[in-house]
């Protein structure tokens, strides 16, 4: 399907006032991975007739279960939510093995065969931002069974060729050693200050105490590592099914580390890649990078249309 320049947002929902009411995320618990660590989750249930579906949440680079407050605010109860911390963010155990895709995706689906197990959930929806977005994908081919759809939200593509020249590579090298620089100095937060706002109080809160620590960063740094040799594998295996019903969400501003020129190739990548997959390709207006909290409704929205169009009673494959 071809480019859509946004959609109708999820309806907006007031943040509750009350601190002894329940967190907005949902209630905490923890999954084991294949090796023994521990993955912390939040569930929030959904609507009676929704509850054959969840939606699972995961997250870009260095960001916590936090980043999509926004997004599951605006999706109200409509169907049950899960967001969850990867091993060295948040709350979650650190790992000491390499962080590579295969190893972030294997984590992923250990915390869906959880899921699926303790809330009898036949159909899964998983949404990815930025490098959430490979991991989605690896993990989705690992369970096509459980999966109905995948909404990508502005995703890290593989065949986005400016991702593999040098002038790619020193930027992340450098924007690695600023924000570690910057975590140590107690600073980071600071540069994250409308992503935070956008949140609700309590998962604010938890991001602001969490999100921008030294820990946090030198997670990164071990994801990124990988980054490169990730890409390259991705290019040869290409793990993405036919049948599985996909979105793709792309900014259409330059922000924070990404240039007019890189903005454009991006786009262009996630076009072709919506093509190639007979898929969905949304047009988040006047938005950067971070879609999820700067434009939270035309994501849920496209979520609420998956479930509806390919869950339970919808057509399943396209």
């Amino acid at each position: 399907m071809g480019s859509t320049q946004g959609a109708r947002p999820g309806r907006s929902v007031r943040p509750r006032a009350d601190p002894a009411a329940p967190h907005s995320q949902g209630a905490a618990s923890t999954a084991p991975t294949r090796d023994g660590r521990r993955l912390y989750y939040m569930h929030r249930p959904g609507r009676n007739e929704n509850r054959s579906s969840l939606v699972v949440f995961e997250s870009g680079l260095a960001c916590t279960r936090s980043y999509w407050a926004a997004v599951q605010r605006e999706f109200d109860d409509y169907a049950a939510t899960v967001v969850y911390d990867r091993s060295g963010l948040g709350r979650s155990a650190p790992d000491t093995a390499p962080r590579g895709l295969r190893r972030l995706a294997d984590d992923l689906v250990d915390l869906l065969d959880h899921l699926t197990e303790r809330f009898a959930a036949p159909r899964l929806v998983l949404v990815g931002h930025s490098w959430g977005g490979p991991i989605v994908r690896v993990a989705a081919a690992d369970r096509p069974d459980r999966i109905v759809g995948t909404v990508l939200v502005d995703p890290t593509d593989e065949f986005c060729d400016e991702l593999f020249t040098a002038a790619s590579r020193r930027a992340a090298r450098t924007g690695q050693r600023l924000s570690a620089a910057l975590a140590r100095l107690g600073a980071l937060r600071l540069a994250y200050r409308d992503v935070l706002a956008a949140l609700p109080a309590d998962a604010r809160a938890d991001f602001r105490a969490e999100g921008f620590t030294v820990a946090a960063m030198r997670t990164r740094a071990a994801e990124l590592a990988c980054h490169t040799t990730d890409l390259e594998l991705l290019r040869r295996t290409d793990p993405d099914r036919r049948e599985l019903a996909v979105t793709i969400v792309s900014a259409d501003s330059p922000s924070t580390g990404i240039s007019a020129r890189s903005r454009a190739a991006i786009d262009a990548a996630h076009r072709r890649r919506a093509a190639r997959t007979h898929g969905r390709h949304v047009v988040a207006e006047r938005c950067g990078h971070m879609v999820p909290t700067q434009r939270p409704g035309l994501v849920a929205a496209e979520i609420v249309r998956i479930i509806e169009e390919y869950g339970p009673g919808g057509r399943i494959v396209r």
